[in-house]
Formats: C-alpha cells, sequence, structure tokens
C-alpha cells in the first residue's frame, strides 16, 4: 500500500495519483477522491483501509475543519461494496477475508457517522449500496441531476448494510425505510432530497466550482451560491400513502398479505415488479433487519446487527448465486433456495437478531 504519510500537509493543487483512494488537505479541507472509475468506485478492502486512515489522520487535526468526498468520474460516486471479491473469497474458501471487508467497512461506516467535523458528500451518478455507507452518514449530502440511488442486496441474496438500515428510519418512516430496503427502488435526486437521503441539489455543471469554493472559502458560501433544486417532483412521494398503508408491518408475511388486499393495483404490481428477482431469504430477514434496527440507540447498534446478518449471508448459497447472476455472468437468472418465502425460516433470523 502505498505511503500516505505527507497527505495532511497542504497541497496546492489536488492529487493525480493513480491509488484507488487519493486523500491529501487543501488548505482547511481534507480532500477524499473516489479514484477507482473503471469499477464505478465499487468499494473494495483498499478504498475502506484508504478511507480509514484518512479519517484518523483528520480527526485531531486542528488544521482540516471539514471533509469533501467526491468521485473522480461523473458516472458513479460509488456504485457500491465489492461484493464480487467477497464471492470469490468465499468460494477460495478465504471466508475470514469477507469477514474482514465487512467488520472493517463498518467501522469505516461508524467513524464517518461520529466524525466531529463537518463531511461533504458529492454524488454525481450512481450512488448504491455501500456507495450510500460512505455518502449519508455525513453532514452534507449533495447531489447532481444525475445522481441516483438504491439499494439493491435482494437481487444477490444478501441483506441492506453500511448504517443504511438505522439510518433511513432517523430521517423518514419504518415503512418508506422498509419499501427502499426491499424493492430496490431506484431514488432520483428528488426522491433522495425527499427521504433525506441527500440534503442539497447543484447542478453537475456546476460541480468543480461547487469543491473549489469549499476548498478555498468556505462551505457556506458554496452552498449559499450553488444551491438548487431538481426538476420535476419525488415520485417516491406521490406513493407515500400507499407504502404506509402496507409495508408499516414488522414481518415479510403481514406486508405481503397487505399488498394483496390493497386496492390500488398499479402500485401492487410495481412492487411486485420491483421484487420480482429478489432472494425471499433475504426479503424476510430485511424486514426483521429494519424492524430491529427501529430501536437501535445508535449508528453502531445498528451496524452491529446489520454485521450479524452480513456475515451469516455470505455463508448461504443464495449470496453466491445472487452475485453471479448479477455481477459475474450478468444473466439475471438467479436460482435462490428456498425458492418461495414460505420455505424461509424466520426463526434463523430472529435468533441472529437477538
Amino acid at each position: 500500500m502505498a505511503d500516505n504519510s505527507d497527505n495532511t500537509t497542504a497541497v496546492t493543487a489536488p492529487r493525480t495519483d493513480t491509488r484507488v483512494i487519493n486523500y491529501f488537505v487543501q488548505h482547511s479541507t481534507g480532500v477524499i477522491e473516489l479514484n477507482r472509475p473503471k469499477a464505478l468506485n465499487s468499494l473494495n478492502q483498499e478504498m475502506v483501509d484508504l478511507v480509514q486512515e484518512a479519517l484518523d489522520k483528520w480527526i485531531d487535526d486542528d488544521a482540516v475543519h471539514r471533509v469533501l468526498i467526491y468521485s473522480t468520474t461523473d458516472r458513479a460516486f460509488c456504485a457500491g461494496g465489492d461484493v464480487r471479491a467477497v464471492r470469490e473469497a468465499v468460494l477460495g474458501g478465504n471466508i475470514e477475508a469477507g469477514d474482514r471487508y465487512f467488520i472493517e467497512e463498518f467501522v469505516m461506516n461508524d467513524d464517518l457517522g461520529n466524525f466531529p467535523k463537518p463531511i461533504i458528500s458529492v454524488m454525481d451518478g450512481v450512488v448504491m449500496g455501500g456507495g450510500l455507507g460512505v455518502s449519508m452518514h455525513g453532514s452534507h449530502r449533495v447531489v447532481t441531476e444525475k445522481a441516483f440511488a438504491a439499494m439493491p442486496e435482494m437481487a444477490i441474496g444478501y441483506t441492506p448494510d453500511v448504517g443504511f438500515t438505522y439510518f433511513i428510519q432517523q430521517v423518514t418512516t419504518p415503512a418508506i425505510g422498509k419499501f427502499l430496503a426491499v424493492t430496490g427502488w431506484r431514488m432520483s435526486p428528488a426522491d433522495m432530497l425527499w427521504t433525506g437521503v441527500a440534503t442539497d441539489f447543484i447542478e453537475s455543471r456546476d460541480v468543480e466550482a461547487f469543491k473549489q469554493t469549499v476548498i478555498e472559502r468556505s462551505l457556506e458560501e458554496a452552498l449559499e451560491e450553488f444551491r438548487s433544486q431538481p426538476e420535476g417532483e419525488s415520485e417516491l412521494a406521490q406513493f407515500a400513502p400507499q407504502i404506509e398503508e402496507t409495508f408499516s408491518h414488522g414481518r415479510w408475511e403481514l406486508i405481503d398479505e397487505a399488498l394483496t388486499r390493497h386496492p390500488d393495483r398499479e402500485f401492487v404490481d410495481r412492487v411486485r415488479d420491483l421484487m420480482g428477482g429478489a432472494a425471499p431469504s433475504s426479503v424476510v430477514a430485511a424486514i426483521l433487519l429494519m424492524e430491529a434496527n427501529r430501536e437501535a440507540a445508535t449508528l453502531r447498534e445498528g451496524l452491529d446487527n446489520e454485521l450479524a446478518l452480513s456475515l451469516h449471508m455470505i455463508r448461504q448459497p443464495d449470496f453466491v448465486e445472487g452475485v453471479r447472476a448479477v455481477l459475474v455472468d450478468k444473466d439475471r437468472d438467479a436460482t435462490f433456495i428456498p425458492a418461495d418465502y414460505a420455505g424461509v425460516d424466520e426463526a434463523v433470523f430472529r435468533d441472529l437478531l437477538s
């Protein structure tokens, strides 16, 4: 791993290094560049290590007043965790590498959420899974019209993680959170602002100027100069009444029954379509996890609940099969076991969360 010992010295221009994470200080801003563009900044172990390294250096550095996180490509902020690498570790008999990845990623998430200085993430492109873990715990979550976000874990035989199941219930209702957790709904910028996943909106053409204003002047001036509003309203908000009527229950079986009875068949058909490729075990587990994290007192407690399920799920055939279908062969034709909800044993997940 490259030596970053000089990264806390002030520099006058961004680094042009080829590391997967570049971090440095400009003026009084600690800058973290996500720099794995070919993989859409899919978050691997090295990236987790380097983000953690930067946070550890800056937490007690009085010369660093804020942290700015952004991507070197406008295609993606971060398309998620590198679950392909975890799958390869599992298949190679090195499950400990998978465990380490999630354990240390969740430490990073907690440190981001409890960092004592402002953290500004600029999301200009795709934000999924682990990308939300890097961005949503900070104080300022800035999106552009190119941003969209989702938690797509149901399709890979896994469960929502990186603190999402705790965070989302702090900024919106439990029902909306459960809906997002199990449908993989792709949030638009307007959806992200409506839910609280994002705090501010700027135009993509202003990203560079916004970043430079944060660095050279102040966050407040950058927001005052460039803050705007996205075109159109939140589609998710329009479905809020139906979501509250169906997803407010604490078990998937009850949500499924509520959907079956609901008179808005267009909404129900939309949900069924979104969940067409979901692993039944993942859906059942995700609802129980969301319910458990309604009671979590801290982000760390929420992450611990997620970790209990994460370490279990990566050991199951559904995870290997789901990642294969979505990210390796890309045929979207996973064979999950069990194949239906009736075959899922809820008690397994309740025990893990108890």
